[in-house]
């Protein structure tokens, strides 16, 4: 079965609107939070916590769907985070699975 992870960021609220709006698709077969360890760590250490740095978080969420839906899974997530303002990055599936 074809998966596709999606990075969110945005505060939890958002996150969960695109957890719940994913479960709304049709034919849809696993919809997993992902713990990103990486999530924390930042290469440039001296803007570390600051308070504009602090009121975002990434979330990563793994979708698991046939081939036909992977589209239709891109296109909800893109416009639930978009009306949100959140930003969100799309990792591509392993090409033997699209």
């Amino acid at each position: 079965m074809p998966r596709i992870q999606l990075r969110i960021t945005g505060d939890r609220d958002v996150f969960d609107d695109v957890i719940n709006a994913l479960h709304g698709i049709d034919g849809i077969e696993r919809v997993e939070e992902i713990d990103d360890f990486m999530n924390d760590f930042r290469d440039d250490s001296s803007s570390q916590n600051l308070s504009d740095d602090m009121s975002s978080k990434t979330y990563t969420v793994e979708v698991e769907s046939p081939r036909g839906k992977l589209e239709r899974v891109r296109e909800v997530a893109e416009e639930t985070a978009g009306s949100r303002e959140a930003a969100i990055e799309f990792v591509d599936p392993d090409e033997n699975e699209i």
